[in-house]
């Protein structure tokens, strides 16, 4: 399902990456994932045109999903097999150049999908700050150790935290951090 919602973003020449639990798999610790998840790159003001081409080719999963996407800025599909698809319509700063970062991965061969880096990856997850996204957190540091870029972590995630008035996001990954490397 992944690799087909991949080559239909590819064919309308779209901006994205697939970040979530399909990402935790390349980075981190690999765990069972029941979605996907991608950021699209709409900006702002030109979501309909995106919400209007994906319904015409992937069903919704709730009612009024328009609505529900232009409101949360997140459209919710599914498979034809039930499998649930949670395009988040991006159109900050940071979610373009998270998607200038991403780049391919062979999960299977000849299976390449397109995800987020492992620095995006933890700030995505850390901006989150959910019990299974510190889980993750902890995988992909153990995983990736040394190799991971924290001034660019640091540096996309507090304005992130600002906005969302919760610095206290950033101690708990210094601490996270600290124990694991």
């Amino acid at each position: 399902m992944a690799q087909g919602l991949q080559l239909f973003l590819q064919e309308q020449k779209w901006s994205f990456c697939i970040i979530g639990g399909i990402a935790v798999i390349r980075w981190g610790e690999p765990r069972f994932t029941r979605d996907i998840d991608i950021c699209l790159f709409t900006g702002f003001g030109s979501e309909q045109v995106f919400i209007e081409r994906l319904l015409k080719n992937y069903n919704a999963r709730i009612h009024n999903p328009e609505e529900f996407a232009q409101k949360n800025r997140v459209l919710l599909l599914k498979s034809d097999d039930d499998i649930a698809v949670d395009i988040a319509l991006a159109g900050l700063p940071y979610e373009e150049r998270l998607i200038e970062r991403s780049s391919s991965f062979e999960y299977l061969p000849g299976v390449p999908l397109h995800t987020c880096s492992a620095e995006d990856l933890i700030v995505l997850k850390a901006f989150a700050d959910r019990e299974q996204d510190w889980v993750d957190i902890r995988g992909i540091i153990i995983r990736q150790g040394i190799k991971l870029q924290w001034d660019l972590i640091t540096l996309e995630l507090v304005p992130l935290c600002e906005a969302k008035e919760n610095p206290e996001i950033l101690d708990h990954l210094d601490r996270v951090r600290k124990k694991l490397i």
